[in-house]
């Protein structure tokens, strides 16, 4: 008789502390870590994981699979990146609570804000809940091959309590405030991992109203936060401009919410090529924080944010133009051949590509910031290979040289686009932000900007890139980043280190051959609807709750991947 369900024999573990590897089995008995070091014991199924290295299963702070995680049970494409638990509904968007009349409001307010398509939310979303207790009670009844955990929203919180007043932006009395901490106590009570907000223009509906929260007060946060603490805990995700009215005054105002509710508070970090260093103000502030007592860290990418735009993705330089409009409904096949018409083209490159253009992020692109993607993918593109300065090379217009790359590959080619971390066309500020221990490496967005963004992967870039291919940083550091740290920063405390008694959510991984291919498009979203994705390499095991539920990047059929409900301050936690 076996002594474990399953054993991972003769690996290197990495165990997630940063501490050095050891060679060591790993011994797993009902989902948990039963025994480590030289077991004699068999397991019922065994990996070989010689030359491999063992490593916890990946915590992503980050993710948008609100939706997904109730119409799929595969939650591709975080799940081929070696991520285990991923905490979605970040950036205040959600879609609980909920009455019946609101639930138009927050698909489009998800679809504009994170490009999921409106018609793959109306027939995957069955809605089967009102109350953010009961949306975990639907969450809890679909198994996934990772774990999901939930924050609340704080865009359908203040739909629910305020409805027409919140998308026009309006303060919240004091009565709107008591309502939303009620809500905010019972979420948390019911196992929310916290609350999430936006205070951002470029968070903007469908319509293009702006986000609901994006005004709201600090009375009114603060009110919501200490909801979390009466209802048990948890933590506060925050995504701002820190333009009202400047970096200093908005993270005070983060800073009196987290000492007066004594709630955590993690918010996004990036370069905006606008505000060039205003990020290292803030990261000086939130080290002084910590230092005080005061937990409020930075959720930061490993490489620039950028948008994927092309003929197969949901945009490009020239979406906005009428012309264009015209023929976006066809095939791609039909789509190329009109595009190489010459006189389409003379009418798309003489007509206003903003006029009628849906994309939030828009007036933020700059030719000056746009590159051919290439195959293998490019992220580290150079200043000189800038659409801008090929233009000025060849003697023609920027938009002629984005629509003759857009044809490339008939038609399957994309150029990236960098928003983030790309100001000084390098990865240098990336660097500096992960040179920071008190970073949290995040932000890939999982679920979401399935049309233009595909950052879900930074987990396997993070190892590919800035450890095996630059060895900037040590390799167990960069393991730590992606499994305690994050688990700790968000309250999971029985999974990211592989020790006795931890939940088995693990990797067996080849540091050889991790790395990543080049993002392609598929239709499998509800309604046809069609996302970017983007597969790695170098995982030859991925383990949920003591189940292999991936091989060498495929899935064994396996789905252990559970809602994780936040224990209250009375339980483990």
């Amino acid at each position: 008789m076996a002594t474990y369900d399953l054993v991972v024999r003769g690996g290197l573990v990495v165990d997630g502390t940063g501490a050095a590897p050891f060679e060591a089995d790993v011994g797993v008995r009902d989902g948990r870590i039963a025994a480590l070091g030289r077991l004699t014991g068999g397991g019922t199924e065994e990996i070989d994981a010689s030359g491999h290295l063992v490593t916890p299963g990946f915590v992503d702070v980050h993710t948008h699979y609100d939706g997904q995680a109730v119409w799929d049970h595969h939650l591709a494409p975080s799940s081929w990146h070696g991520v285990t638990t991923a905490v979605m509904g970040n950036c205040g968007v959600g879609f609980a609570p909920c009455r019946p009349d609101d639930r138009e409001k927050l698909i489009e307010l998800m679809e504009g804000v994170e490009d999921i398509p409106g018609p793959v939310m109306h027939e995957g979303l069955r809605w089967e809940w009102e109350s953010f207790p009961d949306y975990l009670a639907t969450l809890d009844r679909n198994p996934r091959d990772i774990d999901v955990c939930a924050l609340l929203p704080h865009a359908a919180v203040r739909v629910n309590v305020m409805g027409e007043r919140a998308i026009r932006l309006e303060p919240a009395t004091a009565r709107d405030v008591a309502q939303m901490r009620a809500i905010a106590a019972d979420a948390a009570r019911a196992g929310a991992f916290g609350f999430s907000t936006s205070r951002t223009t470029s968070h903007k509906s469908l319509r293009g109203d702006y986000t609901p929260t994006l005004r709201a007060l600090e009375a009114e946060l603060t009110g919501i936060a200490q909801g979390l603490t009466e209802g048990g805990g948890g933590f506060m995700e925050v995504v701002s401009e820190w333009t009202q009215p400047d970096p200093a005054n908005e993270f005070a105002m983060l800073r009196r919410i987290a000492e007066q509710s004594g709630r955590p508070v993690l918010f996004s970090l990036g370069q905006r090529h606008t505000q060039a260093d205003y990020w290292r103000e803030l990261l000086a502030a939130s080290r002084a924080a910590v230092a005080d007592g005061v937990p409020i860290r930075p959720v930061v990418p490993p490489r620039a944010i950028g948008t994927l735009f092309g003929l197969t993705g949901s945009q490009n330089p020239f979406s906005g133009t009428p012309s264009y409009k015209a023929i976006a409904h066809l095939p791609l096949a039909e789509r190329v051949a009109a595009l190489r018409d010459p006189d389409m083209r003379r009418r798309i490159l003489g007509e206003d590509p903003a006029k009628e253009s849906t994309f939030p992020l828009f007036n933020r692109l700059s030719y000056a910031q746009m590159y051919r993607f290439g195959t293998p993918p490019n992220y580290t593109p150079r200043e000189e290979d800038s659409i801008a300065r090929i233009a000025a090379r060849e003697g023609r217009t920027a938009p002629e040289v984005a629509y003759d790359i857009l044809l490339e590959q008939d038609g399957h080619a994309f150029i990236y686009a960098p928003i983030l971390n790309y100001g000084t066309y390098d990865l240098s500020i990336s660097e500096a932000m992960l040179d920071d221990r008190n970073t949290i490496m995040g932000l890939g967005d999982g679920g979401a900007h399935v049309g233009f963004i595909l950052d879900a992967g930074f987990t396997t870039w993070l190892l590919a890139y800035w450890g095996k291919q630059r060895g900037r940083f040590p390799m167990p550091d960069l393991i730590r980043r992606l499994t305690s740290d994050t688990a700790r920063a968000v309250g999971l405390h029985d999974r990211g280190v592989v020790a006795v008694g931890m939940r088995a959510d693990l990797n067996v991984i080849d540091w050889d051959r991790i790395g990543f291919g080049s993002p392609y498009v598929v239709h499998d979203l509800p309604a046809g609807g069609k996302r970017l994705l983007q597969k790695a390499s170098g995982y030859a095991a991925t383990i949920v709750a003591g189940a292999i539920t991936y091989r060498e990047g495929e899935a064994t059929g396996a789905l252990p991947g559970r809602l994780v409900r936040r224990p209250t301050a009375a339980g483990l936690h």
